[in-house]
This record gives structure tokens, C-alpha cells and sequence, in this order.
């Protein structure tokens, strides 16, 4: 499997895939390179509908320029604990920020995301995302703003009166419930559109057969989350023979 960036012949050829309709993993395997990176090239540069080819070249030299000529300054260069590679931890980042682009998210909101998931500590000031991420306040705070609302990050009070910007296990928990109680208000209002539609009618039929089935589903993520979040608080240990072995983190 070949390694190594993108060439402009493999973008046009992934351009003339998405226009054919293909899925990335056929994509992929037709330029026999890894779904992920044809996922990561495509979310970045425009999605399915909005990928060129020649844009999306451009867009990388500028980028390879840019990091090139921020490492020169030293302007990014962050140190990195733990003896981790630096130029890995950042690719990495990319990696799971198209993840969370690919999971519905705007391209800033992802970026902070994956930036914040990506510390040891879970957390960070705004100056320190609009640091590492090269960009303005105003943007990190419309940023959070917008993560807050989805119960993907909170705040918490800092030193000096600065708020952190905190990501925890226990956010995860708190999305599921979000994503289950979402669910009640279309129930509800498909509910109410079968007695207005009347019972016996097609129309009647379909939104309360979707009411049923969203009513299920929620009650069963509900219930899944409640019994998976332990989970959470549970890490694991290697053992002698190399086992994973769970050990609670909290009473």
C-alpha cells in the first residue's frame, strides 16, 4: 500500500469518484490507500459535494508551506511530554478532527475538539486553543459556544479568573442522554400529526410507526448508557500475560 501525501493525479481521480457516486472505501480501493485517508482528504477540503481536485492540492502546499515555515520560526513548536513524536500528535489531531467533521460537525467546532482531546489534561484556556490552533479568540469562543450547546465540553473557573475549557469521560454520558431526550420532541410532534392525519392513513401509519421505533431506540440508549457508565471511570491495566485487565477508578 503506498504511503506518503496525495498526489494531484490520485485528488483527481478521488474528485471523479465522489462525482460517480463511489463510496470512499471503493475509493480507497481503487488508489489502494487506507478509507481513512481518502475520508480526511475529502472532509477537509470541501466534502463530498464541495471536493476539487485542484483546490484541494493548493490547499495542501499552502498548508505544508505554512507548517514548514511555522516550524522554522519555532512558532509551534510545542513540546511534547512522554517522548511522543511531535509531527505524529499533530497528524493525529487532523485525523480525529475529521472524525468529528465526519460526525456532523462544523470544521472549527472539530478542530477545538480535537484539540482539547488530544491534551493530558482534558482542558484549556482560549488563548491557549486560539495558540495552537492559529487562530482568533472570537473564533474559539463561537467555537465553544456552539460544543457547550451539544454538551461536548463545559467550563470550568481557572486561575486569574480565566475559564478552562474542559472535555471528560462523564460528557460522553451526558451526550447520550441528549441525543435519547432530542428524540422525545419528534415522537411527540409525529404523535400528534397521526390523529391529526387521522389513524387508518397512510401518512398516520408512517409517523407513528417512526414514533415507535425512535421510542424504542431512546428507551434502549437510555438504558445502555446508564449501564455503561462505569465504563467510564474504568481503566485497564496489562497484566503478566498481557491481559487487559479493568480496574474501577472510582468508588
Amino acid at each position: 500500500m503506498p504511503g506518503g501525501r496525495l498526489t494531484q493525479s490520485e485528488r483527481q481521480q478521488i474528485a471523479t469518484g465522489l462525482a460517480d457516486g463511489l463510496a470512499y472505501a471503493e475509493i480507497a480501493r481503487r488508489l489502494d490507500r487506507p478509507t481513512s485517508t481518502i475520508t480526511r482528504e475529502v472532509m477537509r477540503n470541501g466534502g463530498p459535494t464541495g471536493y476539487r481536485a485542484d483546490l484541494a492540492h493548493r490547499a495542501t502546499q499552502q498548508r505544508t508551506h505554512r507548517r514548514k515555515q511555522a516550524a522554522s520560526q519555532g512558532s509551534q513548536a510545542l513540546p511534547q511530554p512522554y517522548g511522543r513524536d511531535a509531527e505524529a500528535v499533530r497528524d493525529y489531531q487532523e485525523s480525529l478532527t475529521t472524525v468529528f467533521m465526519t460526525s456532523g460537525l462544523p470544521k472549527m467546532m472539530a478542530r477545538v475538539l480535537g484539540c482539547l482531546y488530544t491534551t493530558d489534561t482534558g482542558s484549556l484556556t482560549a488563548a491557549e486553543l486560539a495558540q495552537r490552533l492559529q487562530v482568533s479568540p472570537a473564533s474559539i469562543s463561537k467555537a465553544i459556544t456552539f460544543l457547550e450547546g451539544l454538551e461536548l465540553v463545559r467550563r470550568e473557573s481557572g486561575e486569574r479568573r480565566r475559564e478552562r475549557y474542559v472535555v471528560d469521560d462523564d460528557l460522553w454520558y451526558q451526550s447520550m442522554l441528549r441525543s435519547a431526550r432530542a428524540n422525545d420532541e419528534f415522537i411527540e410532534a409525529a404523535r400528534q400529526g397521526a390523529v391529526v392525519l387521522g389513524r387508518d392513513t397512510p401518512a398516520a401509519i408512517r409517523l407513528e410507526n417512526a414514533a415507535r421505533f425512535l421510542d424504542f431506540v431512546s428507551e434502549a440508549l437510555i438504558r445502555a448508557a446508564e449501564q455503561g457508565r462505569e465504563v467510564l471511570y474504568t481503566r485497564t491495566e496489562t497484566a503478566p500475560d498481557d491481559t487487559a485487565t479493568p480496574r474501577p477508578d472510582r468508588a
